[in-house]
């Protein structure tokens, strides 16, 4: 549904992204993350076919950039980081407006209007004015206008930015439901947790060069190569972390916050033995389990030291 082919895109000599490469099928839902100025609203802009590259190809939907444009924006649902509302309008009249710049007319408008609020849970601000919406509102409610023409590739810059803890859940509730219909969603965000739990792929761009582009398994897989364990025991902690510390399997332990984390050497996976020894030695476990590794822990180890590329 998309793919990039070493896209570039350079202003005098400085690179805005260089040589991406990219591959996402129906039902992808890419986290495309990096800080600001990183290059993800110009990799989106162009694959929009709003921004020229100065080199490589990019196709949505087997549709070259380059040779068909049009093409693609009716197949695309662009939704920039910021937009403008029109004041003077309700909730159904903007969508009304913009549904018929996509030439829906008569009652499928109104249906697909309706159909849509129904979608992003807006349906009781219909009739509000979309100037007195919140800031979540207001993100739902572009949601809703690019899906007016049922796209099949949506590109997401930052919908997340600026909402409250609840108006981010919901809205990740919602692209959850569209990577369900089998849509293929590239969301941009520059905080790794906002999209953690929704991606099954994910980029990392920094400075304009993608650092990693592999699927969420296959970058917890790399990230992670070595098990850290969290283990309790009643009374002091000292005796039972010497003797784990004298275990083959275990490269180092360390006690911190009332709690002892040992970790294995790379590639040490099987630890059931641990638990059984420190209760053949008389500890009594009141914890031993993983500590969570999950794809923020992921992102921290994969960039240490990106920042300081030249």
């Amino acid at each position: 549904m998309i793919k990039t082919v070493e896209l570039t895109k350079k202003y005098g000599d400085s690179y805005a992204i260089r040589a991406i490469n990219l591959d996402l099928q129906p039902g992808d839902l890419f986290g495309f993350i990096g800080p600001n100025g990183a290059g993800k609203t110009t990799t989106m802009r162009i694959l929009a076919t709003l921004l020229d590259p100065s080199s490589g190809e990019a196709f949505v939907c087997g549709n070259s950039i380059k040779v068909m444009p049009k093409e693609i924006r009716r197949l695309v649902g662009y939704m920039p980081d910021f937009f403008g509302v029109y004041d003077d309008m309700t909730v159904i009249e903007y969508l009304e407006f913009f549904a018929a710049a996509y030439r829906i007319r008569g009652q499928q408008r109104r249906k697909v209007c309706d159909d849509k609020l129904a979608l992003v849970d807006l349906e009781f601000k219909r009739d509000a004015y979309a100037n007195t919406l919140s800031r979540g509102q207001t993100q739902r409610l572009g949601l809703a206008r690019v899906l007016l023409h049922d796209p099949q590739v949506l590109l997401l810059d930052e919908p997340l930015s600026g909402l409250d803890p609840r108006a981010r859940i919901e809205m990740r509730a919602v692209l959850r439901r569209l990577g369900q219909q089998g849509k293929t969603i590239m969301v941009s965000s520059h905080i790794l947790p906002e999209l953690a739990d929704i991606c099954n792929k994910v980029g990392i761009i920094d400075r304009g060069v993608m650092d990693v582009n592999a699927t969420v398994d296959d970058v917890m897989r790399h990230a992670r190569q070595r098990i850290v364990l969290q283990v309790v025991v009643a009374g002091p902690l000292d005796p039972a972390a010497r003797l784990l510390e004298q275990q083959d399997l275990v490269e180092k332990v360390n006690i911190e916050r009332e709690m002892i984390l040992v970790q294995l050497k790379p590639h040490a996976n099987d630890y059931s033995e641990l638990p059984s020894l420190l209760i053949q030695h008389g500890f009594k476990l009141k914890m031993f389990r993983e500590e969570e590794f999950n794809l923020e822990n992921a992102f921290m180890a994969l960039t240490k030291g990106l920042g300081r590329r030249t």
